[in-house]
C-alpha cells in the first residue's frame, strides 16, 4: 500500500498533498513512489523502524532531500524543486540545534530578525512564545543552562517563532528521559491542537505515535504499510508487519481450513474472516490483552464449557508483574514450544486464582484471532 485515501471523519480540506515520491541514494531506493495526503490542521505521525524511509520523508517534505521523482504540494503550491528557505515550514531536531552562544529569546528570534522586523514586535512575539512553551522566566539563559525538556521547548518555540503553516518534527522526544518524554509529549499535543498549525512527525516510538498522532502512516522499506488513527492501526492491521511492529502480538504458525478458520496442529480455531485460501500456509496473531482467561481446566471441572470455541486448556508456564497487570506464558501441546503471552489484570489474577504451573482455560475470542500470509510461502 502507497496511497492514503480520506475517511469520512477527515477534515476536508488537503494541506499538503506527496505525489508518487521516489528518492534512490545510487541503486538504494529510500522511497518508492510513495503518495500521501495531510490534511489542514492534523497531526500525522510517520512510524516505522530504522532505515525504513520516514526521516527521508520528511527531509525531501522540507527540500533539505530533493526527491529523484514526485511532487510535494503546500496549500495548493507546487513546492517540489524550492530550496529550505523558501518553504513555508519550521523544524525541531532530535538534537534540538539551538545556538549555544545565543541565549533562548535570541534563539527563539533568530527567524524574526532574519525577517526584518521592528524589535518591539520581535521582543512580543519572544515573549509570547516563553509563555506559550511554559519558560517565561528563562528567557536570559543559555543552551547549557536549561535541562533537556527546556531545551526541547526553546526548539519548539524558535520553529513557530515565524507562524509557519508546516511544523516538523524528526524524533522530537527520543533524546529526552521517559518521564520527561511523556509529560512533554502530552503538552505538545495540546500546543498543536491549540495553535491548529498542521504538523509531521517522525518516530520509531509506537507509544508517542499513539499517543500524540491524528492519523499514523506506518512505514517499511521505503514504503508506506497501512494509514489510520491510532485506533485503526492498532487493532486493525492490514498486514503482518503492522500488527508486529505496533504493540505486543502473539504469532503462531498455522494452515488455513476456510475463509473464517484456521488449524494450529490439531486445533482447530474459528478466525476473522481472511483472503488466503484452503491448505495455504499462515501466520495465526492475537495480542496478549485479547486472550479471556476462564479460569479452572476442562480438566478440572466435569461440567466446564470444554466444546465453546477457541476455549484451550494451557497450562501456566510463567507469570511476569508488569505494575498495572501480569503478562502471562501459556503453553499448549499444539504449540509446540512456542509460548502465548495474555496480559491478565491484576484482579483477575486474584479472581481466578491464577499461579505458576497451574492449568487454566482461556478463549482465544474469534473476532480478535488474525490471520496473515505466512512468510514462509513467500
Amino acid at each position: 500500500m502507497t496511497e492514503s485515501t480520506a475517511s469520512a471523519s477527515s477534515p476536508a480540506r488537503v494541506y499538503l498533498r506527496i505525489d508518487r515520491l521516489t528518492k534512490k541514494f545510487g541503486q538504494f531506493v529510500a522511497l518508492d513512489s510513495v503518495s500521501l495526503d495531510v490534511y489542514e490542521g492534523e497531526f500525522i505521525c510517520f512510524l516505522g523502524p530504522s532505515g525504513c524511509g520516514k526521516t527521508t520523508f520528511l527531509r525531501a517534505i522540507a527540500g533539505l532531500d530533493i526527491q529523484t521523482s514526485g511532487t510535494v504540494e503546500q496549500d495548493g503550491k507546487d513546492i517540489s524543486a524550492l530550496p529550505p528557505a523558501e518553504r513555508d515550514f519550521g523544524i525541531v531536531f532530535q538534537s534540538y540545534a539551538l545556538f549555544p552562544n545565543l541565549t533562548a529569546q535570541r534563539n527563539i528570534a533568530f527567524g524574526l530578525e532574519n525577517q526584518k522586523l521592528e524589535k518591539s514586535r520581535i521582543d512580543a512575539r519572544v515573549r509570547e512564545l516563553l509563555e506559550l512553551v511554559g519558560l517565561p522566566d528563562q528567557g536570559n539563559k543559555y543552551p547549557a543552562q536549561l535541562s533537556g525538556g527546556q531545551q526541547q521547548r526553546i526548539a519548539l518555540a524558535r520553529a513557530l517563532a515565524t507562524s509557519p503553516g508546516l511544523l516538523l518534527l524528526d524524533e522530537p522526544l527520543s533524546a529526552l528521559d521517559a518521564k520527561v518524554r511523556g509529560h512533554l509529549r502530552h503538552e505538545m499535543k495540546l500546543l498543536q491542537r491549540r495553535l491548529g498549525v498542521t504538523t509531521v512527525m517522525v518516530t520509531h516510538d509506537q507509544e508517542e505515535a499513539l499517543t500524540m498522532a491524528d492519523r499514523i502512516v506506518v512505514m517499511n522499506q521505503g514504503v508506506i504499510e497501512q494509514v489510520g488513527t491510532p485506533t485503526e492501526i492498532y487493532r486493525e492491521p492490514d498486514t503482518l508487519f503492522v500488527a508486529d511492529f505496533v504493540g505486543e502480538m502473539n504469532q503462531v504458525e498455522g494452515l488455513v481450513e476456510s475463509a473464517n478458520s484456521v488449524a494450529i496442529g490439531n486445533l482447530k480455531l474459528a478466525s476473522r474472516t481472511h483472503r488466503l485460501a484452503a491448505g495455504d500456509p499462515a501466520v495465526i496473531a492475537i495480542r496478549p490483552e485479547d486472550i479471556i482467561p476462564h479460569g479452572v481446566s476442562s480438566a478440572d471441572v466435569a461440567d466446564a464449557n470444554a466444546n465453546q470455541a477457541n476455549c484451550l486448556d494451557m497450562q501456566i508456564e510463567d507469570m511476569e508483574f508488569l505494575g498495572s497487570f501480569w503478562r502471562v506464558s501459556l503453553t499448549h501441546p499444539d504449540l509446540g514450544e512456542h509460548a502465548l503471552r495474555a496480559d491478565m489484570s491484576i484482579n483477575a489474577v486474584r479472581r481466578l486464582a491464577i499461579e505458576t504451573a497451574s492449568s487454566i482455560q482461556v478463549e482465544l475470542p474469534a473476532d480478535r484471532l488474525w490471520v496473515f500470509e505466512s512468510t514462509q510461502r513467500r
